[in-house]
């Protein structure tokens, strides 16, 4: 196969250690290697990687299926006039009915597009424009990806108004707080089904009911639960639902925006030019990274049910082995309503980023967003109404496919060491160690 050549390529040339997920498959090991040193930090070897949230290692299967593609299938798929294009066409079209049997959509219903963002902006910027006349209120959540968050607060420089739903401490919505939101001029409903940052699912199908009950187009970002929980998109009443292929074993640079026909759901175009997509999405459409989100979303399907229960395993060998020798662990959002591949844990008395820094050999996320003026909490942390200091505090582990037992267990070595040695310095630990409150001491400000 062609990775088998690539994978042989590279071992004679990579002056790397082996990957700890899937990338093993195609690289091995350097010897020689004694360290690695980047941005200042040097580590002994390439960490353990932890943040599928962040991104995922593309399959070795769905690079099977991208490279002849790039090396001698590489027509144009909007060739009309010879065999390059034709063939490309067709691949297009056969990863087009692969994406919308995952999510059981017709393939006339699938818009290729660059990744989740754009598909996210697609359909909150192009739902509101192509209504303006009649619907100038927008319904979301408080939680949402910041691309969302960000059209929302685009349109609402164009005069749209907004409604930024309130969740509750276990980070899911409330169904009565959304009916009383809705107004005579609402245009869109968009709830995301899977938080990216703590793994929460929200009631989606009950969303898309209430949407469709009053008529009001529902949209919602599903990179995080695409391939990873079952979705159906006439069970969930979704009208528009935003798709990426790098959180799914794909490639990079490549997504999807699932468009409901009947009834049919219109969008402004956001891109102007050739009129590809049907006119949706303007521009060439890559073939060899379509290709590869087709082929990643054939596996997901096939595998869907044996990935969900390794990764539960594994989900809870990392949970119990932390909270087996830490107290003051705490998992944000709801325990019972998650994909288990995402646990998002605050340390109390422990700073967030410090503990990253410490974690060198493990490639994990901070729920703390980090400016350059400042470090501020997660606001999707603050908005299920964590106290600043624990919300500062938050590690997000995503857990994947390719995710070993072995992985697990060292982090959980790593994380519980690290977190000992943190606590060690702090005299807030110290002062809980005896008993003291420290939520009910009076601090003097100098």
């Amino acid at each position: 196969m062609a990775s088998k050549l690539l994978a042989t390529t590279l071992r004679r040339s990579s002056p790397f250690r082996s990957l700890s997920t899937s990338a093993a498959a195609a690289i091995e090991s350097s010897p020689e290697e004694a360290g690695i040193s980047m941005k200042g930090v040097k580590i002994s070897g390439r960490p353990l990687y932890l943040d599928m949230q962040a991104t995922s290692p593309v399959d070795p299967r769905v690079l099977d299926s991208m490279l002849p593609y790039y090396l001698s299938r590489f027509g144009n798929p909007h060739s009309r006039t010879h065999l390059y294009g034709w063939e490309s066409d067709d691949a297009v079209e056969r990863a087009r009915s692969q994406v919308a049997a995952l999510i059981n959509a017709s393939p006339k219903e699938i818009i290729f597009t660059s990744g989740a963002t754009e598909s996210n902006n697609i359909s909150v910027k192009g739902v509101m424009h192509f209504y303006k006349e009649k619907k100038r209120h927008v319904i979301t959540t408080q939680t949402e990806h910041k691309c969302v968050l960000d059209s929302c607060r685009y349109l609402q420089q164009e005069g749209f108004d907004v409604t930024y739903l309130p969740v509750n401490p276990d980070g899911i919505i409330d169904l009565d707080t959304l009916r009383s939101a809705i107004r005579p001029d609402t245009g869109l409903v968009s709830i995301m089904t899977v938080n990216n940052e703590i793994g929460v699912i929200q009631p989606v199908e009950e969303i898309g009911q209430i949407c469709r009950e009053r008529n009001i187009p529902f949209h919602t970002d599903a990179a995080q639960a695409v391939g990873k929980i079952p979705i159906d998109v006439e069970k969930m009443n979704v009208s528009l639902m935003s798709i990426s292929g790098h959180k799914i074993y794909g490639p990079k640079g490549v997504g999807a925006l699932y468009m409901r026909r009947r009834p049919r759901i219109r969008v402004e175009p956001q891109m102007n030019g050739g009129g590809q997509e049907r006119g949706i999405r303007s521009g060439t459409v890559p073939t060899p990274l379509v290709v590869g989100m087709g082929a990643a979303c054939d596996v997901a399907m096939k595998e869907m049910e044996y990935d969900e229960k390794r990764i539960c395993k594994l989900q809870e060998r990392l949970l119990n082995g932390i909270r087996a020798r830490l107290d003051g662990v705490v998992v944000n959002g709801s325990e019972e309503r998650r994909y288990a591949g995402n646990l998002n844990l605050s340390f109390a008395y422990v700073e967030g980023e410090s503990l990253l820094m410490g974690l060198k050999e493990v490639a994990v996320s901070s729920g703390s967003a980090c400016t350059s003026a400042s470090l501020e909490p997660s606001y999707v942390l603050r908005a299920l109404g964590v106290d600043e200091d624990m919300a500062h505090t938050s590690i997000r582990f995503g857990i994947g496919r390719f995710t070993t037992e072995e992985e697990v267990d060292r982090a959980v070595e790593l994380t519980v060491r690290q977190v000992d040695k943190l606590r060690e310095m702090s005299p807030l630990y110290e002062m809980v160690k005896e008993g003291i409150d420290i939520k009910s001491i009076q601090w003097s400000q100098h």
